[in-house]
């Protein structure tokens, strides 16, 4: 295959997957995997394979894609931009269940409008601010309910609420990660009282992100649980405790293209094109650059050796504690694989992937949905 090319390793997918799965069923609550990392049908399928509930998606264009492919039951887990409901409203009409998410009154009287103005009964979950992380209502904010009535009123459903705690990926360790966990289910859950104490059914209390996911220890009046880079695993992940560097499923072929022998680095035609400018890894115990190198099956070249600088398609490989690569080992044409900062972002930038086995062999060739 022609390099750079994104690598799936089938043993260590099919590890992670199970592992949520084992998780999940210990706590007892149902998965809506994120495919925003794999956009691939055969993936998807794996991921949910065990598990009755529906998908969660980040695009219009993946919900299109996954649709397509039989999967009907979506949350669109981005918060939906007033220009999209007329889109929204079109997909619902052909069938899809999509479900929205917004986090602001003037946001929901937009809904509203279009509610009425298409027939459409769209189905809402109102984000949640578990951690001051990104977007959602407080749940002791009283705009939380005002934008549940405002819903109501237009002919749509507040059906409930969502959560995703990303400051759990500020955690260092497993007691933070199981904290992080339970404040995000109690957060939500009391989010969800709030709206049933005005009157609202609010049946689905969503929660996730990967690391709460694989941490949380309790999640009673939770009703489905959202994660997605759990699939894949990542250098972050890594740094957060919640995986081994031998769990990280997705990797980056690359081959060596030059040197630059005053300095001990080498020269890689994997630029931020292929790898992403993701630097998620920067202020977590390790910095690992861009990636970190293992050889052409996925052995660590050592603990040391990371792209450490990106242009748009050339990676500099170096040495962290500053000692120059021994280049004899990094002949030209050598191939090797960068394992990523982040799944998502590195993913991101292909088409396609190989899934390959864990001798490095090609197994399948797997097509990648793009756009929004």
């Amino acid at each position: 295959m022609s390099t750079p090319a994104l690598l799936i390793e089938d043993e260590r997918f099919k590890r992670n997957v199970a592992r949520m799965n084992r998780q999940l069923d210990r706590l007892g609550v149902p998965l809506r995997p994120h495919l925003k990392t794999v956009k691939n049908i055969e993936l998807a399928r794996r991921m949910m394979a065990d598990h009755a509930t529906g998908a969660t998606v980040s695009t219009l264009a993946e919900a299109d894609y996954f649709f397509a492919h039989g999967i009907d039951d979506l949350l669109y887990a981005v918060g939906i931009a007033p220009g999209k409901l007329a889109e929204a409203a079109h997909r619902i009409a052909n069938g899809m269940q999509l479900s929205l998410i917004l986090d602001h009154p003037d946001t929901a009287r937009a809904v509203a409008q279009a509610a009425t103005e298409h027939e459409t009964d769209f189905q809402v979950l109102l984000e949640i601010d578990a951690d001051g992380h990104r977007a959602g209502f407080r749940p002791d904010d009283p705009s939380l309910i005002e934008a549940a009535r405002i819903l109501h009123g237009g002919g749509a459903t507040a059906a409930g609420v969502m959560v995703h705690a990303g400051g759990s990926y500020g955690c260092r360790d497993r007691d933070c990660l199981v904290r992080m966990a339970r404040q995000e289910c109690d957060v939500a859950v009391a989010a969800a009282r709030e709206l049933r104490g005005a009157g609202f059914g609010a049946p689905v209390v969503s929660v996730g992100s990967t690391p709460t996911a694989l941490f949380a220890e309790d999640l009673t009046g939770v009703t489905e649980v959202r994660a997605g880079v759990y699939a894949f695993m990542d250098l972050v992940m890594t740094g957060l405790g919640v995986c081994d560097i031998d769990d990280i499923a997705i990797s980056v072929l690359t081959e060596v293209i030059g040197h630059r022998k005053l300095e001990g680095q080498a020269i890689i035609d994997a630029g931020w094109m292929s790898l992403s400018r993701d630097r998620g890894t920067a202020n977590q115990a390790i910095d690992r650059g861009y990636g970190v190198v293992c050889d052409e099956i996925g052995r660590l070249l050592s603990p040391e050796v990371i792209v450490q600088a990106t242009n748009q398609e050339h990676g500099i490989l170096a040495r962290r504690d500053g000692e120059s690569l021994d280049l004899g080992q990094l002949p030209i044409g050598r191939r090797l694989r960068v394992l990523p900062n982040h799944a998502c972002a590195t993913a991101g930038q292909f088409e396609t992937m190989w899934l390959i086995g864990a001798d490095g062999q090609a197994i399948e060739r797997l097509e990648r949905c793009r756009g929004w």
